[in-house]
């Protein structure tokens, strides 16, 4: 398995992009890593990690860094030598299998969308994001590759929400909900009552409309949404989750008595802290091109690094880009019959403008 790595993407990177390298070059023998950056600046570091002269790992010098403030197209035209973007290269040349990157979220949607173009039938990329809840996790698709979508493109995102989901729970018919305002198929704007209609004639075990408020209860495997919606869900999820800790131990410092109590009970919040931890799933997948991206959080660590990389090999190797390509072709074929309602695709933009309109700059 070959795994193309962005060193230079990330808040922390390339130290902690490196020693997660490391990590995940000795756990997993079976993967050839590509790590691609300035080689100036990751010599240093290379050496200190003793991984410099490594049978398995391959070097590629990348001049420019996206840096996270920078706009997702910086990547396509004014550092078309940058990190992210010479692992997109890498990848559309097929030699690497898949790429890692913590950097900006919207220049790797859009290198990749734009070389690596997209899979048979798909029109827009989605982020795939894992949640957890009070059974499980749940896949939310899309976490914030597009803000503004038709009904198809839920529909497609719906699909590779189900893929993803098989590989991620190991389950044949994952459930699927349409992330809404209310249960009843009358509720909602236009956009999900025409994606309703068309995720009802599909084969996939779709249970409807599901809200805000029970998805943590684990009542689908996968939600369904636009990427505005998604991202916004996201990132509220996870600052509620940091003003949580903050507000529990607010109250467990208030006294001496308090105190005591947290203090005894710290294994069971590290046991909370950790059953949400974001740094075990190491990243979220870019589903919809033709390959495979993983994309790390800005302020990952080490072992979401290490475990970023896992991922994309262990997603390759399940085929999942086979199976959503074999999936959307059934569906496209089953709402374009006569009598059924067939979603509008977006055409109007072109490939290299749609990361400008719809990519997530994180």
């Amino acid at each position: 398995m070959r795994i193309a790595v962005d060193a230079m993407g990330g808040d922390h990177a390339p130290a902690v992009v490196i020693e997660g390298l490391t990590a995940a070059l000795y756990d997993f023998p079976e993967y050839e890593l590509t790590v691609v950056g300035h080689l100036g600046k990751l010599s240093y570091y290379l050496e200190k990690y003793g991984i410099d002269d490594h049978p398995r790992l391959r070097k590629v010098h990348a001049e420019e860094v996206v840096e996270m403030g920078d706009f997702s197209t910086v990547a396509l035209r004014a550092k078309r030598n940058s990190s992210v973007t010479v692992c997109a290269g890498l990848l559309r040349d097929k030699a690497v299998d898949a790429m890692f990157s913590a950097g900006n979220t919207g220049a790797a949607v859009a290198s990749t969308t734009v070389f690596v173009r997209m899979l048979p039938g798909i029109d827009r990329p989605a982020i795939v994001a894992s949640l957890p809840t009070t059974s499980g996790r749940f896949i939310l698709v899309d976490a914030g590759a597009n803000t503004d979508c038709k009904p198809m493109h839920l529909v497609e995102f719906a699909i590779m929400g189900v893929a993803y989901a098989k590989y991620l729970f190991g389950v044949d018919e994952p459930t699927v909900g349409l992330l809404n305002v209310g249960g009843e198929e009358i509720k909602g704007n236009d956009l999900t009552k025409a994606t309703f209609k068309l995720l009802s004639k599909l084969p996939i075990n779709f249970i409807g409309n599901v809200e805000g408020d029970n998805i943590y209860e684990g009542v689908v495997d996968v939600v369904v949404c636009d990427g505005f919606i998604g991202n916004i869900m996201l990132k509220g999820a996870e600052g509620l989750a940091k003003a949580t800790m903050h507000w529990m131990k607010d109250v467990f410092s208030k006294n001496a008595f308090r105190m005591t109590g947290a203090m005894l009970a710290k294994n069971a919040f590290r046991e909370l802290k950790e059953f949400g931890d974001a740094d075990e799933m190491g990243g979220a997948p870019l589903l919809g091109v033709n390959g495979m991206c993983i994309i790390g959080h800005g302020s990952s660590n080490p072992r979401a690094i290490r475990n970023g990389i896992k991922v994309a090999g262990e997603v390759v190797q399940f085929g999942i880009n086979d199976i959503i390509t074999e999936s959307v072709a059934e569906a496209h074929q089953i709402l374009t019959k006569p009598g059924n309602i067939s979603g509008q695709k977006d055409v109007d933009i072109p490939p290299d403008a749609t990361a400008d309109k719809n990519g997530e700059v994180d």
